[in-house]
């Protein structure tokens, strides 16, 4: 928590006015019990009525520039908290759009839309509270046991003795409580996942009537986050009772001290009056603080979490980031260097997700010259996302490298590289937002002619025409479109790009075999000649193409033509008989 306070530097004067005016005003609510005392002792006990107005005078005004102190100490304490949050939302943000693809993978998206959210809220919150309340609190019960000494020392005693004893058990409760807390918001990220599975794979649950199973499991999970809400709720509810046994018990003792000595003469009625006032001061102001002991200990869990995310470094960091690179391709012979027409080479490339886990590709190693259609064709999960997905760099190699215009793709700037490619992924993901707006993801810049244009390679002319034109809506994730639709639209968005490298990972697979057809003669006929790699299933899609790359459990098991596939790759023929 302590390294998220940077973002609080931009509100130096926030920060340091609103502890302040709060101890203004505190120091305004130290001297009502005296006022008090002055009434009780000379306006009552004199029977001076001239007196007791001019103390409820001051009473009054001291009221009044307390309220103006606190709304001004609540002002700068909210906007600083909102400045924090807001800063800190954004970087969290920019953060986790750095991660790599392995990263998020890791992570999950739960646990991000949890931590972007209610732990953000929650550090928020903290925030705020502490500003208002952690000079506050204290300098009143310590301003109050100051002021009990200034009446009577041995009185006083009893304020420093229950003091001691209440900052002991907030202290224990703090040191116990905080892990607690970090277990409920662990749990918080397993009902996020858990309902977000849920709301997604609606109509799936449906489809196979397993509402009662997701319901048991979701009340099997909502009943773990309760239990472990309760472990914590138990120890921090702990706090307010405690502190009412002890407040209440010094009351008992201070007011029989009080007695004996308004008998003996020692102290006087209104002196009484003003400890006893004092000690409830003492004990509204430890409530607080108790509450806000709460609060913090749930900020700080809160805000561990959230450093967590800052202290994952990106897996695939930019050419200009890296401390050191060791250039990978200008040491070996008959390299793409070497060969201008060549736009993209594999060179025993092997891949893991995860350190501990299998290889996904194995000795990958093809090359593809520029303007060439290639075709990647497998059974499912055999690999063919994962040789598409390197090129952009959204995965590195575990072994090998992967060269695009003659230099290894981690020797170059990524922004740079994935301006070139337009990519179009097996998920169909559009924006809530106008047609024209999705299509420009692909370049701002473009103009309609353009987007038509992308639109007509796409085949999906009717599409845009049924929406009303380039300014037609599209509702969030495209759930106003078919499957289609939504296909032909992100292969669109990736065509107003004009890139050299147009990858189409299983993009038309709910197209029908007419539209794939006059899809794939539009992108052929293109006039700057694209090097475009098609993933697929489908041999009726790929076996056109110039090159046909066949993966098998993460291998190639053949490369060529249609007709020398046929011949020589079992595997090829298999997926061809079963096409048709």
């Amino acid at each position: 928590m302590k390294k998220l306070l940077k973002y609080l530097n931009g509100y130096k004067k926030e920060c340091v006015l609103a502890p302040l005016f709060k101890m203004l005003e505190a120091i305004f609510e130290l001297f009502v019990p005296l006022v008090v005392a002055s009434i009780i002792d000379r306006g009552i006990g004199g029977t001076d009525k001239i007196y007791i107005v001019k103390c409820c005078g001051i009473m009054i005004t001291l009221g009044i520039v307390g309220l103006i102190s606190a709304v001004t100490a609540q002002y700068m304490a909210a906007k600083a908290a909102v400045g924090f949050s807001t800063e800190l939302r954004s970087d969290l943000f920019a953060h986790i759009m750095r991660l790599s693809y392995k990263n998020i993978d890791e992570l999950g998206t739960s646990t991000m839309i949890t931590r972007m959210t209610a732990d953000i809220n929650q550090a928020q919150t903290g925030v705020n509270m502490f500003l208002r309340l952690f000079l506050r609190s204290p300098f009143i019960v310590f301003g109050a046991m100051i002021m009990a000494f200034t009446i009577n020392v041995n009185a006083a005693l009893i304020f420093l003795a229950v003091i001691a004893v209440l900052f002991t058990v907030v202290g224990l409760t703090m040191h116990f409580n905080i892990p607690m807390l970090k277990k409920v918001q662990g749990k918080l990220d397993e009902i996020t996942l858990l309902t977000r599975e849920n709301l997604i794979g609606a109509r799936v649950i449906r489809a196979f009537t397993m509402e009662e199973r997701e319901t048991d499991n979701y009340t099997d999970t909502n009943m773990g986050l309760l239990k472990e809400q309760r472990r914590a709720g138990h120890l921090s509810a702990m706090l307010n009772p405690v502190t009412y046994i002890l407040i209440n018990m010094a009351v008992i003792v201070l007011i029989y001290v009080g007695a004996l000595k308004v008998d003996t003469g020692i102290l006087t009625k209104g002196q009484v009056v003003a400890l006893y006032n004092y000690m409830s001061q003492i004990l509204i102001e430890l409530i607080k603080l108790a509450n806000l002991i709460v609060l913090l200990n749930k900020a700080i869990a809160s805000g561990d979490r959230i450093h967590d995310i800052f202290e994952i470094r990106p897996d695939i960091r930019n050419f200009s980031e890296q401390n050191s690179v060791v250039p990978s391709n200008h040491t070996e012979e008959g390299t793409a260097e070497e060969n201008g027409d060549v736009c993209v080479e594999f060179r025993h490339v092997s891949l893991k997700y995860s350190e501990t886990g299998d290889e996904a590709l194995s000795d990958i190693d093809f090359m593809v010259n520029k303007g060439e259609t290639v075709g990647i064709i497998g059974g499912t999960g055999c690999g063919k996302s994962s040789v598409v997905n390197l090129i952009p760099r959204f995965y590195d190699v575990t072994q090998g490298s992967v060269i695009v215009n003659g230099r290894d793709v981690r020797d170059q700037d990524l922004t740079s590289l994935r301006g070139r490619i337009g990519m179009v992924p097996q998920k169909a993901v559009l924006f809530r937002g106008t047609i024209a707006e999705n299509l420009r993801w692909g370049n701002e810049a473009a103009r309609d002619d353009e987007l038509y244009e992308a639109v007509r390679l796409a085949v999906c002319e009717e599409v845009v025409e049924s929406k009303g034109g380039l300014n037609g809506l599209v509702e969030q994730n495209g759930r106003n479109l078919s499957g289609g639709q939504r296909q032909r639209l992100t292969i669109a968005r990736a065509l107003v790009r004009k890139p050299e490298i147009l990858i189409l990972d299983d993009s038309a697979s709910a197209l029908d075999y007419a539209t794939d057809l006059r899809l794939r003669q539009n992108i052929s006929n293109i006039e700057y000649r694209p090097t475009v790699f098609i993933v697929s299933q489908r041999t009726s899609a790929v076996q056109n193409a110039d090159k046909i790359v066949v993966l098998d459990d993460g291998c190639i098991c053949g490369l060529g033509s249609h007709e020398e596939l046929m011949e020589n790759c079992p595997v090829y023929r298999e997926i061809y008989e079963s096409n048709t």
